[in-house]
């Protein structure tokens, strides 16, 4: 009875400040395997108890949603008979995809994994097959999919597919919609890292992690980015450990998605925040995890979107009706931004991404200071490795193209970024500042101005498609800039550093971030300066 007053208490906050100035679109997303070869007390029973489970409280709450079904969990009559049941205008059935031993065995191929479901990168994901074990694999799911349900699934999602897949997918069978795991490294062994941060995105012909620039590159079909990231803490948490966290809305995490606080805070941050063009989350557990670890998670989060969706403030919808939506109104990646200015963690960090199909860029607030934590830069020419190739190893690594980054150029004691600073009594120091406010009223333009404290004025950052525009306006001529500072002995891409262009090579790829106004200098302790000019910084990308 306490935690129900207490979340609709905080509903209440919730509402009273929230605006949809534009969408704010939540789907309900599980995924469903047959088998769980990683823990023996997982049976084929408790998995699929727990789908029943998830259907009793969606209902109960009144939400549709999308259920992923991988090809061995397609193939059982039980869940064959339990998700035919579900009505089709709330409930969506689509095409989870994880390649596991009947889908290949079925398709005329000989099984490579250790387990009849194996997560590994080169047997579980298409990524581990050739094009034409792919065309193999999908025609072969397609073709039981339709003599199962009767027509073709709208949406197919994956921790991470290939663009070659993705492609065949539309052509053929016409779908209309995919997603993919929210930015991570090394988490199960797949790195999906600098892409376009969360909300969705259409991707190049030739990578499916690499937003596209050109509607005759792109592949138009949209890609959301699952799970639900925390968009303070969780981009470099795990600095301090051995690998990196998970702080997510998924329920089965006690300090995030299974954790009252936080997914109130969440949900505040996602209703309020500037967003741009519109603002996504996914909700939902693959069964894996099973019923007894996540309904904790899912009965305190149901009932809060239930409301929210009552009020008018968020929408929930099936991923293919997300799908259809975003390829109505955009026929390029739109840019958005995703805004959260108050810490759950008691703590004083604000932070706002940016994302565009040109690049992404992150802003944190820590301690009264202010630097870039992230800036990559997106190239539609950049082949993926799997695009045309098999992978051999059981990892996959996804990039984009860096210019700042404060999780691999960090370490535990040093944090990368670009540095807001200022010179007193002759001292370099960060700039300081307090009230910060963000406007996304302007159609494509995100607006941000920081009041400063050690200098007077107020900084205004702001981004559009293909600039970041920093400019002070002080009535007092005051001396600062930008410096990027990392860890030691970090890799870095940068060749050369002239006064207008920073020069880099990643991936076998050439790329530069051009100062328009404002110059490029190497200066002593840190990797370059950037000095404005009359006040103000135009940055191209």
């Amino acid at each position: 009875m306490r935690k129900v007053v207490f979340s609709c208490f905080l509903l209440f906050c919730i509402a009273k400040t929230g605006s949809c100035q534009s969408p704010r679109i939540v789907n309900i997303v599980n995924f469903i395997r047959l088998l769980e070869p990683r823990d023996p007390a997982i049976t084929e029973d408790v998995l699929y108890q727990t789908v029943v489970n998830q259907i009793a409280l969606m209902r109960k709450c009144h939400l549709g949603g999308t259920f992923l079904l991988q090809y061995d969990a397609l193939m059982d009559a039980r869940y064959q008979k339990l998700l035919k049941a579900l009505p089709r205008d709330s409930f969506e059935i689509g095409a989870w995809w994880e390649i596991p031993q009947p889908l290949v065995e079925n398709s005329g191929m000989k099984w490579r994994g250790r387990y009849p479901w194996d997560w590994r990168a080169n047997v579980g994901f298409s990524t581990g097959y050739t094009p034409g074990e792919r065309r193999k694999l999908i025609d072969t799911y397609m073709k039981d999919f339709k003599k199962i349900f009767g027509y073709y699934p709208k949406s197919v999602a994956s921790w991470f597919i290939d663009a070659y897949s993705l492609q065949y997918m539309y052509n053929k069978y016409h779908i209309v919609a995919s997603a993919n795991c929210k930015d991570q490294y090394g988490t199960d062994g797949y790195t999906l890292w600098g892409g376009y941060w969360n909300q969705a995105y259409y991707p190049s012909k030739v990578n499916v992690y690499m937003p596209a620039q050109h509607k005759n590159k792109q592949i138009p079909v949209p890609v959301f980015r699952m799970l639900g990231s925390d968009p303070i803490h969780q981009y470099d948490d795990g600095l301090e450990q051995s690998r990196q966290g998970v702080i997510t809305l998924e329920p089965v995490y006690p300090r995030a998605g299974g954790n009252a606080v936080w997914i109130n805070w969440f949900l505040k941050q996602f209703v309020n925040g500037a967003s741009m063009a519109f603002a996504y989350t996914q909700a939902g557990q693959e069964n894996s995890f099973t019923w007894n670890a996540m309904a904790k998670g899912l009965e305190l989060q149901f009932p809060l979107i239930e409301k929210l969706r009552d009020e008018k403030q968020v929408r929930v919808e099936t991923l293919a009706e997300s799908g259809q939506w975003f390829k109505k109104h955009f026929l390029v990646t739109p840019s958005t931004s995703v805004t959260a200015l108050e810490d759950v963690r008691n703590g004083n960090k604000k932070t706002v991404w940016f994302n565009s199909r040109y690049y992404r860029a992150n802003l944190l607030w820590e301690n009264g200071a202010l630097r870039f934590r992230d800036i990559h830069l997106f190239d539609e020419n950049l082949v993926s490795p799997y695009f045309q190739n098999a992978a051999t190893s059981n990892e996959c690594r996804l990039f984009t193209l860096p210019f700042v980054d404060g999780y691999l150029w960090s370490k535990e004691n040093k944090r990368a970024g670009l540095e807001f600073k200022t010179i007193i009594d002759g001292k370099n120091v960060l700039v300081d500042g307090n009230v910060v406010s963000v406007d996304d009223s302007q159609k494509g333009i995100l607006k941000i101005s920081w009041q400063l404290k050690n200098i007077p004025g107020i900084l205004h950052i702001e981004f559009t498609e293909r600039q970041i525009a920093i400019y002070l306006d002080s009535n007092i001529q005051q001396k600062w800039y930008l410096e990027l500072e990392t860890a030691d002995s970090v890799n870095l891409p940068f060749q050369n550093i002239v006064q207008q262009s920073v020069q880099a090579v990643f991936e076998k790829t050439s790329y530069k971030v051009e100062a328009t106004q404002g110059t490029f200098s190497k200066a002593a302790g840190s990797v370059f300066r950037l000095t404005p000019e009359n006040n103000k910084i135009l940055l191209k990308l």
